[in-house]
């Protein structure tokens, strides 16, 4: 059973789940601010969840690698949409600031 790391939580999951689902039935946001209203409810179109993975997760979607092609995304930058990525094995998930997540270096 896979594990996610996030804001300091452990959540175990099943294998191919929605990592997006999995940190929102955990009670966690891979949204900043406005983003947790102001979202596409994981349709992979608006880019609000947005977070940098280290661990076994999916191979990007066609949906996603167009959305993490428009700005504010860029896609050199190593993000996921949590909402089309599927958890594989153990991760750490980190959120960066911006509306979108997209301030990557910019600390948690």
């Amino acid at each position: 059973m896979p594990t996610v790391r996030f804001a300091g939580a452990r959540i175990d999951c099943e294998r191919g789940d929605v990592l997006r689902d999995v940190l929102l039935a955990a009670g966690l946001s891979p949204h900043n601010g406005r983003a947790n209203d102001l979202n596409c409810r994981g349709h992979g179109t608006c880019g609000t969840c947005a977070v940098h993975v280290d661990g076994a997760v999916s191979e990007p979607t066609r949906r996603e690698r167009l959305r993490l092609r428009v700005p504010p995304h860029d896609p050199e930058s190593g993000l996921r949409l949590s909402c089309q990525a599927t958890v594989e094995g153990d991760v750490t998930v980190t959120k960066f600031p911006g509306f979108w997540g997209q301030h990557v270096g910019d600390g948690e």
